[in-house]
């Protein structure tokens, strides 16, 4: 089965192949359809985006698409930036700004004030209008100073505690692990291992994943 990532993101990308591989899934991505045009991301919730690009890109392209919406919760900022993640610091905004944004709104917040989650919306889609989506979070707590080099978005500001580790001081396998992506991607492999095998058995799966 060919599945369209309907992201261009490369860190996204990576991590959703490497989570995937071994299902014989082929890959596609929107770069190699750049005939579509970006998709306005209006929903009240990170499902109701991850649906909409899913639906989007399946009914463009003909092929089933896997589309995410994904971003950071932070408690004491009432769930901001939530849905505006990307674009938390303006349109277009970049990692950089999006992160000192951040950290400026929290400066006089004490570390046990900081709580946060990352959480994922996963929709895979097909051109019928099928949809089924899945979840995934991550606990943790926004640092006062970004630690480490990897990973993308917030990941050097958010320390998940069992680990003390931000996401960015871990490995990619580290992070695939237990981030709120790879725990939404492993629900998500469970429900494409029975797609590729059998599309009959999806309706088994009803205690892991919804379909709308």
């Amino acid at each position: 089965m060919t599945l369209v990532l309907a992201t261009r993101n490369p860190g996204k990308i990576k991590e959703i192949r490497e989570t995937l591989s071994g299902l014989g899934l082929a890959f596609r991505t929107l770069s190699d359809f750049p005939d579509i045009s970006e998709i306005h991301e209006d929903g009240t919730t990170f499902q109701e985006n991850a649906k909409k690009k899913a639906l989007t890109v399946a009914r463009a392209t003909g092929l089933p698409a896997l589309a995410d919406d994904s971003g950071l919760e932070v408690d004491a900022l009432g769930g901001a930036p939530g849905v505006r993640s990307a674009r938390f610091a303006g349109e277009g905004a970049d990692d950089l700004s999006n992160n000192r944004k951040l950290l400026d709104l929290l400066r006089d917040v004490p570390p046990e004030r900081r709580t946060a989650r990352f959480r994922c919306a996963l929709a895979l889609a097909f051109p019928d209008g099928r949809v089924y989506t899945v979840e995934g979070t991550c606990e943790g707590r926004i640092v006062e100073d970004p630690a480490g080099e990897g990973g993308f978005g917030y990941d050097p500001l958010f320390l998940v505690l069992e680990e003390g580790r931000t996401f960015a001081q871990m490995t990619r396998e580290e992070k695939n692990r237990i981030s709120h992506r790879g725990r939404a991607l492993s629900k998500l492999r469970e429900l494409l291992s029975q797609i590729v095998i059998s599309p009959k058995k999806v309706s088994e799966l009803g205690a892991i994943v919804r379909r709308s």
